[in-house]
């Protein structure tokens, strides 16, 4: 493709973007159905302004690789460790139970047993980009519902692996003996490991030696080379592009690069993803939409309809409340990309027909492009039945007030009265809606938004602000919170809100220097208490606990020089705490009377 005609395309692509998505956002639809139609049109079974559907395909699904590295970043280690039961336990039993459905029914359908069963596991696959990509949009990616999506699809990714790696042994096209197919795993997974093992010690380093350069576009490019470096290498040895990003990403959740990395990413997986969507749209064969239109609208609803019963039914197996399993239903009734993957690699082996993988493609670029408009069905029809608040975030008047509260909890609130009682008036921002209606019938006022947007900040006064009050409980959160007010609003004094020590040593890493652990003062007025009830008297044990708390603080923020080194935190901690007890044995201090 020459200069000329790659400038061109660029300009079709984007004028369909820009065209589309707005107007389908207006109209309530997303902005991924937005995608989905305009590649449809502009593509070679639409009007045919682009003709090379397959390749831009392989190009954009970039877009998703950078997707599963920014929720990689999201994820660390710990954290993964902690949603084993829900990714295995939940996406083991979506996947299983509707692939079990979905390969009967293509059996009952005359559809060969081997086909059926390579049916049955690609359609109970479900699209990792549609999904969270609405549930992105509609703020719900943190619900109940979203986290519960979020680990079917890591487990849908991960099956992936497995699914292609077994399809040589069941083909028919000249593949070799089982034994070298087996060997060829296990040589993969020896490969991955180290990979990973090796990743895991170098890439740290690596970030700081070419941050330390201060060159903000060469940093942004070694993100990008990492990304797609780990995913060509996880493609090379036989597995997932998209997994190898995700690694990549939980390998980096820990660094504190994490949100430098997650910023220089999200332009151009925003754009890619968008791009991935329209080359979806494209790839969809609208004459065979028009030759067989009953049979394509049966297909695709039948699969919208089993996969939509089964995942509600999954809901009530693990409890889930009610409004948390249907809109779990809407977000994962489609099947996914990975679809046309292994419709690809089954026709080349002989397992499957190629009329049948063109015929199941289109039905699978339907249920996507379906999906946008059931969710939206789904929130605006059935609305009074969701625990999910879709009002838009409250216009709030201009502020100067010298005080913002970002969380108006427990804490937040308790702040907020006290500067009432004084007459100092303050804006508080809350981004959970049912929090925000409960504490307005008590006569407070409070701002429905959220504190991590830019522009709320700014609407809320940030710049005329003196002080702010870091109040948010969700730890992830209350970071990205603190860093995007530390860059841009540097003359605001941050209090900040902590839920433990480690919370702690992140704020003061990204410079956030007054931290409030929230269960601190209250642990040490009990202390105090405890004390006189031993029978110190009442000066000594408010003098013993004041001392306390100005050495705790003061190891506190030496630990946090070091806490990333498990090692030299756990020495200092100990040799830190024998020195406070010397401290304190060497005060001429009577015996506490323990029979009083």
């Amino acid at each position: 493709m020459d200069s000329h005609s790659f400038l061109l395309n660029a300009v079709i692509y984007l004028t369909a973007a820009v065209v589309a998505v707005p107007l389908f956002r207006a109209l309530g639809l997303g902005a991924v159905l937005g995608y989905l139609c305009s590649g449809a049109v502009i593509g070679p079974f639409g009007i045919g302004l682009i003709r090379d559907a397959e390749s831009i395909l392989h190009f954009a699904e970039l877009g998703v690789v950078l997707l599963l590295f920014v929720i990689g970043l999201e994820l660390n280690p710990k954290r993964l460790w902690n949603m084993r039961r829900s990714v295995f336990g939940m996406g083991g039993a979506q996947l299983g139970g509707t692939a079990v459905v979905l390969a009967l029914i293509a059996y009952v359908l005359s559809v060969p047993a081997v086909a059926a069963g390579i049916v049955g596991l690609s359609m109970a696959l479900s699209s990792t980009a549609f999904a969270l990509q609405i549930l992105t949009e509609k703020n719900q990616l943190r619900t109940l519902h979203g986290q519960c999506a979020f680990s079917i699809l890591l487990f849908q990714d991960l099956a992936v692996i497995p699914i292609l790696a077994l399809l040589p042994l069941v083909g028919t096209a000249g593949v070799g003996p089982a034994e070298s197919d087996t060997g060829s795993a296990a040589q993969g997974v020896v490969v991955m490991i180290a990979v990973v093992a090796a990743s895991y010690f170098l890439l740290g380093p690596l970030l700081r030696g070419i941050a330390a350069s201060r060159t903000r576009e060469i940093f942004t490019a070694a993100t990008l080379l990492l990304v797609v470096g780990m995913a060509l290498v996880m493609e090379w040895i036989g597995l997932s592009m998209a997994l190898g990003s995700f690694l990549a990403g939980v390998l980096l959740a820990d660094s504190e690069y994490r949100h430098q990395l997650e910023a220089d990413i999200e332009p151009f997986k925003g754009l890619l993803l968008g791009l991935f969507f329209i080359a979806v749209g494209m790839s969809v064969d609208l004459s065979l939409i028009t030759r067989s239109p009953l049979l394509i609208a049966a297909l695709t609803g039948a699969l919208l309809a089993v996969k939509l019963g089964l995942l509600y039914g999954l809901g009530w197996l693990f409890r889930i409340p009610r409004e948390a399993r249907r809109n779990l239903a809407f977000v994962l009734p489609q099947s996914g990309e990975f679809g046309f993957v292994i419709f690809g690699v089954a026709t080349t082996l002989g397992a499957m027909e190629q009329s049948l993988a063109d015929l199941l493609i289109v039905v699978v670029t339907m249920s996507m492009a379906l999906t946008p408009l059931l969710f939206a069905i789904n929130q605006r029809f059935l609305k009074r039945y969701s625990d999910i608040s879709e009002r838009p975030y409250d216009d709030i008047a201009p502020q100067d007030n010298q005080v913002v509260i970002a969380g108006f909890g427990r804490f937040g609130q308790i702040i907020g009265r006290i500067l009432r009682v004084r007459g100092i008036p303050f804006t508080a921002l809350e981004h959970d809606s049912g929090q925000v209606d409960v504490v307005r019938k008590f006569g407070n006022k409070i701002y429905y938004g959220d504190a991590s947007r830019l522009d709320l900040l700014h609407a809320a006064g940030m710049d005329r602000a003196r002080i702010f009050v870091l109040a948010i409980a969700d730890r992830e959160t209350s970071l990205q919170v603190a860093r995007i007010v530390h860059e841009h609003f540097p003359d605001v004094k941050i209090l900040a809100r902590v839920r433990n020590r480690q919370h702690a040593f992140e704020l003061l890493e990204l410079g956030v220097a007054d931290v409030w652990r929230e269960t601190l003062l209250s642990s040490s007025d009990m202390g105090r208490e405890v004390l006189q009830e031993l029978g110190m008297d009442a000066d000594a044990a408010t003098d013993t606990v004041a001392r306390f708390l100005v050495h705790d603080d003061e190891i506190m923020r030496k630990q946090a020089a070091i806490h990333r080194d498990e090692k030299e935190l756990i020495r200092y901690s100990k040799q830190a705490g024998d020195q406070l007890e010397r401290v304190f044995r060497a005060d001429d201090q009577k015996p506490l009377d323990a029979t009083k």
